[in-house]
């Protein structure tokens, strides 16, 4: 096999549609993989879309057609050779032309495309074109064609097999690229090539690892077709299959005595394993013919949705141990895919990581994840739920959508059973619940929407393809129920999504329910300060500014922020108080969700906040900002994901405590629990004495004398332990006495930068150092952090830049949620 990569030497023009006169006519370099808005931007003719109302300004492109072009060398093919062009991927509806000759057509950018080019390539010079029409005109075209079916934004997206956030969504732009997307290239190979290995992963009970590895074979059509050998080899061990002359199919096994197993973070290690697996023709003098690596990891996952007392649960099972799910939804980590690199994808896993989360889910409006993706999840142990890329609109089942959804499902599954890390595939997004609740059948009138593909042809592929894993039909879903039987948002059953909350209802209504697994809640906040102040450059920069509000998607979504701030701490006047209240209150959301959440395990097994990144700079549900800068949420994230957490929950009418300990060890020791003051007296106490077992939940009811206060407005509930604390307070921050200053600073510097030891005069709630105001690359280690009278805090801040001590104290950086107290509207 020998492949010549064509990246190098493109160039774009824009062949139709309302193009600006500065840009029509021109040709200019592009690069590939990449997109027409990144060369546009390379060559100066746009500004960056994300900058303030930019976005506005490139409508012309969602009905622009483009062409990329390229002149390559090659020589002619050999009688018994076979050259095929090969794209990794097309964004998305494209003609592909080399000298003048078609070779195809593409409308799906969820798949690869192979076109045989021994007829229309030649000895030197060649012209490669592609040619991509408007892909919004294509939806449309196909919508008037098919009848119109419901979705959730103005654009048909769900008429064309392209990332639908590509259209906009209610935190992305609406930048509708076009491109190669991915990489391309001229493959020469005879004989014949290995066109999928699929590697299935099993562990035995004797603890035997066992890699199945299933060869799609592509012959050559050139010439006879000898018999082929398939080797498979793993930790030193081989094996060999035979494949007769003709066939096309073969099955390798490799077996692992006593294999390491792969484990989420948290609960064990990740080896892997390498596979590598050889394609060659048979008998003495052998030549190898192809040949690639892969890397495993042993374990089993499942799902387990057995009936119980209950309802339905839905609990992830890994090597036997049941696991309760700490995640986060994962959308493309910037509108603009190819300038996500391997290194970005580290970074966020990384932050998923530190955030003590075990599993990221890849959502149904984005793309399937690059292989560098699934390979920094199996090297850190980041579970993965992979949806098929489905969401929130009913999908026709009907070609020319049909044959694409089942093209790119099989290309995907196969392409991504090695990979350890990846747990569970799931149908769609939403669209069973949309069915039922948002007026879906009257609109259809009796046209198909996509239950066939959720309920036949995915979980058919799935069963085929990829049986180790575990298939869920949507999220939410009711497991085991048609939607018309049981809701498929219903909290006994599955998955469930909590959006009254943000959408209609205050955060505390978490605790109205109690689910089986909560796979989608979330509230928003904007983004850091140094982000925000990059991109969008309003004077004055308000909530109303026109800037600011292009970057804020959501309907009425800074109506949904102030009625959120207004019964807890109350409304600010002030941007910048407004800024910081705003971000306090989404990290305080999220946290009361999932304290409840994880209060209820088993019972509640799992808690997948929306979301942990975005793809631009923007207000939204994200705790990673679109500069990749964690927001106050992400160190909330980390505090009630802890492997050990206290909270103060109700039970039976009252306040008790909660241990949740999700440790191998169990959790043993004192917890002394205090009523104090705000300037610290003591009040009343109790010392309680935790023996909460590996992976469990224990609950201690607490005396009248410690849940009732004196005074509410002046006193706290604290418990402590060596591993975790927690505080109750006795009424919302706009109704307490606080302390609007209570904190000391002192600045030291040290080494990558500076240590600000903080010290707090009275309670103080959710201190906070918002570094990146200071500069913008720095980051504090910590933050949200509560302290009582007398108490001290040694944050740090790491940064290249050379700061006076001030910077860091400065009122609008050293923060917390008292100083809120005297500066906000009341409701």
């Amino acid at each position: 096999m020998i492949r010549q990569t064509l990246h190098d030497g493109w160039q774009l023009s824009t062949t139709a549609g309302p193009v600006p006169e500065h840009i029509a006519g021109r040709t200019i370099p592009a690069q590939v993989p990449g997109s027409a808005h990144l060369d546009l931007l390379a060559a100066g003719l746009i500004r960056d879309p994300y900058l303030d109302r930019e976005e506005e300004e490139l409508v012309w492109a969602h009905r622009t057609d483009w062409a990329y072009a390229l002149t390559f060398d090659a020589t002619a093919p050999a009688a018994d050779e076979r050259v095929d062009l090969a794209f990794d991927g097309l964004d998305t509806v494209a003609t592909i032309e080399l000298n003048g000759q078609v070779l195809g057509s593409t409308a799906n950018m969820h798949r690869s495309y192979r076109f045989d080019v021994r007829e229309a390539l030649r000895e030197g010079a060649n012209d490669l074109v592609v040619r991509f029409r408007s892909a919004l005109e294509y939806a449309e075209e196909v919508e008037r064609q098919l009848g119109r079916r419901d979705h959730v934004y103005p654009h048909p997206f769900n008429m064309v097999r392209k990332m639908a956030c590509s259209f906009g969504w209610d935190w992305g732009p609406d930048l509708q690229t076009a491109g190669i997307w991915k990489p391309v290239r001229l493959e020469r190979w005879r004989t014949a090539r290995l066109a999928t290995v699929r590697p299935l992963v099993t562990v035995g009970e004797d603890g035997t690892g066992r890699v199945e590895v299933h060869v799609d074979i592509e012959r050559a059509g050139v010439g006879a077709e000898p018999e082929l050998e398939i080797t498979a080899t793993v930790d030193g061990r081989r094996a060999t299959v035979a494949v007769p002359p003709g066939a096309t199919t073969a099955v390798v096994t490799v077996s692992v005595p006593e294999a390491r197993l792969w484990w989420p973070v948290g609960y064990g290690e990740q080896p892997l394993y390498q596979l590598d697996v050889t394609l060659a023709t048979a008998g003495a003098g052998a030549d190898t013919l192809d040949a690639t690596t892969r890397r495993v990891g042993f374990r089993t996952i499942t799902v387990d949705t057995t009936p119980d007392e209950i309802g339905t649960p839905f609990t992830v099972v890994v090597n036997g141990t049941p696991v309760f799910v700490k995640g986060a939804n994962w959308i493309p980590d910037d509108h603009f895919l190819t300038r996500i690199t391997r290194e970005r994808l580290e970074r966020r896993v990384d932050q998923a990581v530190g955030a003590n989360m075990n599993m990221l889910r890849i959502w149904g409006g984005g793309i399937y994840e690059t292989e560098d993706f699934y390979d920094v999840c199996d090297e850190r142990g980041m579970l993965v739920w992979q949806d098929f890329l489905f969401a929130c609109a009913s999908y026709p089942e009907e070609e020319p959508l049909r044959g694409e959804v089942e093209a790119e499902a099989r290309e995907n599954v196969a392409r991504l059973t090695s990979h350890a890390s990846l747990a569970l595939w799931n149908g769609c997004n939403e669209n069973l619940w949309g069915y039922v609740d948002w007026g879906w059948p009257e609109q259809l009138a009796g046209r198909t929407w996509g239950l066939g593909y959720y309920t036949e042809l995915l979980p058919g592929i799935v069963a085929e393809l990829d049986p180790t894993r575990f298939y869920a039909a949507g999220s939410p879903y009711s497991p085991a129920f048609a939607v018309d039987e049981v809701h498929p948002n219903d909290a006994d059953h599955g998955t469930r999504h909590e959006w009254e909350v943000w959408n209609r209802q205050d955060y505390t209504t978490y605790r109205d329910f109690v689910p089986r697994f909560c796979s989608e809640f979330g509230f928003q906040g904007p983004p850091t300060w140094a982000t925000l102040t990059s991109w969008v450059h309003d004077a004055p920069l308000t909530p109303t500014s026109p800037g600011f509000l292009l970057h804020q998607k959501a309907e009425d979504g800074n109506g949904k922020l102030d009625r959120g701030l207004a019964p807890h701490i109350g409304v600010p006047t002030a941007f910048e108080d407004w800024h910081w209240a705003t971000q306090l209150n989404q990290a305080r959301a999220v946290a009361y969700g999932i304290e409840h959440f994880r209060s209820w395990w088993p019972r509640t097994a799992g808690a997948i906040v929306w979301q942990l990144n975005d793809c631009w700079p923007v207000t939204s549900w994200a705790a990673v900002d679109g500069d990749e800068r964690p927001k106050p949420l992400w160190y909330g994230l980390r505090h009630a994901y802890a492997p050990r957490l206290l909270t103060v929950q109700p039970r039976d009418g009252r306040e008790v405590l909660i241990a949740v300990n999700d440790h191998d060890e169990a959790w043993t020791g004192p917890v002394v629990v205090e009523r104090l003051t705000f300037d610290g007296v003591r009040c009343a106490t109790a010392t309680i004495t935790l023996d909460v077992p590996p992976r469990s939940v224990a609950r201690f009811d607490l005396a009248d004398s410690l849940t009732t206060p004196g005074d509410a407005k002046k006193e706290v509930l604290v418990a402590t332990s060596q591993d975790a604390r927690a505080t109750h307070l006795f009424g919302e921050d706009i109704d307490l006495a606080y302390e609007p200053r209570p904190l000391r600073a002192e600045v030291t510097a040290v080494p990558g930068g500076y240590r600000v030891d903080v010290t707090a005069t009275s309670f103080a709630r959710d201190v906070a150092l918002l570094a990146d105001r200071a500069a913008p690359d720095a980051e504090v280690d910590d933050m949200l952090v509560t302290l009582l009278p007398g108490e001290r805090h040694s944050f740090t801040v790491t940064t290249a830049a050379g700061l006076d001590a001030t910077a860091l104290t400065d009122p609008l950086v050293l923060r917390c949620a008292n100083d809120l107290s005297t500066r906000v509207v009341r409701p």
